[in-house]
């Protein structure tokens, strides 16, 4: 499968709603610590914003909701892979995309057999505490050697000026949270996201 390049993450339906019908085609929905009856409800909002814009959602780690809402698109991270039900999710048609930070990660990751991997963080990053230490651009050849022919998405400290260095280096696809949700104006944002990012689309 092909990913587009340029790959949002927000964590509400809200961000969806305004940022997706700016040309945005794959956007995650990374929603933390709210009650399931609101993460439900932000992914029937988003699903529809999406349905009506072209766009693919992604749905991070609540892979049940997901398959109830009749999503076709997860997100895991490693620690929610180890206790999600692969065949359920298999079962049920979603793609599947896996988050990676080092080589027993990667193994793991690769096992089960997603749609793309993600590796990061590519440059220290605001969003979270992370565990590991900036990968750096040179990972990203190092991995894409390793995942063949999966799509690898790039993700960490990702900004507009970075953008160049990532696709330069062998990924197939930038994630960006921060440097769109806590910028000032983010529809200007997201638009030089999706100018720069296009430059990088492998003509079909």
């Amino acid at each position: 499968m092909t990913l587009d390049p340029f790959y949002l993450i927000v964590d509400s339906a809200d961000w969806i709603e305004r940022l997706v019908p700016l040309g945005v085609k794959l956007v995650q929905l990374r929603i933390k610590n709210r009650p399931l009856f609101e993460i439900r409800a932000d992914i029937r909002r988003a699903k529809a914003t999406c349905a009506a814009n072209g766009c693919q959602l992604v749905v991070n780690d609540y892979w049940q909701l997901a398959i109830e809402e009749g999503c076709d698109f997860l997100h895991l991270g490693q620690e929610d892979l180890a206790t999600a039900d692969l065949g359920t999710i298999r079962k049920a048609g979603l793609k599947l995309g896996l988050s990676t930070h080092d080589g027993a990660e990667l193994q793991t990751a690769l096992a089960a057999r997603p749609d793309y991997i993600a590796l990061g963080p590519i440059y220290p990053t605001i969003l979270k505490a992370m565990s590991w230490a900036p990968q750096g651009l040179e990972r990203i050849g190092a991995w894409k050697a390793l995942v063949g022919n999966i799509p690898l998405v790039a993700i960490g400290g990702l900004t507009v000026e970075r953008i160049s260095g990532v696709f330069e280096n062998g990924a197939d696809c930038a994630a960006v949270v921060t440097d769109i949700t806590r910028n000032p104006n983010p529809e200007s944002r997201t638009l030089e996201w999706l100018k720069s990012t296009r430059k990088h689309v492998s003509p079909s």
